[in-house]
């Protein structure tokens, strides 16, 4: 992320490019731009208003329905959303250069996960790797992980890689148990192109 900040003069808008670049049909407002891209919303807004400015993303205005609560029936209201300009002239130029690179490094991974618990193994594959038929993207391994630290820094990672991420998480005994079983999950993940990030099970001397 370091170099493509650098590149483009800032995190948030290298956020809110993959957003949008990895979700080609997605329409978002602001508020769900800022949430995704955990970029603050007066500097989502900041970056929105140079991309509409320049041709790559394009506004539109739809009614949304919400329940109002006191009177039990649905109100609605106008928002304004913004989707990705099929014709922005270097869209493909872009999507070569974000798309064909993951924004994160090995250790940066580690980082963010080793905040849910005592970690033991994590394998990337999906979209880490390019690879939109793998049925995971991210498989963590750990004992005394915390649910929502660990939900947290999955969010933290989807917003710097721009999609929401496929992923599974084990304590290591339930893990060796699934392995041992042959678990079709598990399979799947390790018969296919796969990355081992962090390895404190040997699973890597197992399979070699």
């Amino acid at each position: 992320m370091d170099v493509f900040a650098k590149l483009f003069g800032s995190a948030a808008k290298v956020r809110i490019l993959r957003l949008f670049l990895l979700n080609p049909s997605g329409m978002f407002d602001m508020a769900a731009i800022a949430e995704r891209t955990k970029v603050p919303s007066l500097a989502a807004r900041r970056e929105i208003s140079t991309l509409e400015s320049i041709g790559f993303l394009r506004s539109r205005t739809y009614t949304e329905a919400r329940r109002a609560e006191s009177r039990g029936s649905r109100a609605r209201r106008r928002m304004r959303g913004w989707i990705l300009d099929e014709r922005f002239p270097h869209r493909a130029a872009l999507e070569a250069l974000f798309l064909g690179m993951v924004p994160l490094a090995r250790e940066e991974i580690v980082r963010r996960l080793s905040r849910a618990g005592r970690l033991k193994l994590i394998v990337t594959a999906g979209v880490f790797l390019q690879d939109h038929d793998s049925r995971l993207d991210l498989l963590v391994v750990g004992d005394g992980l915390s649910g929502g630290m660990l939900e947290s820094a999955i969010h933290f990672l989807e917003a710097d890689i721009g999609r929401e991420l496929r992923y599974a998480s084990f304590n290591t005994s339930q893990f060796k148990y699934r392995l041992g079983m042959y678990d079709r999950l598990v399979r799947d993940l390790l018969d296919y192109p796969h990355e081992i990030v962090l390895d404190r099970l040997g699973l890597a001397d197992q399979r070699g």
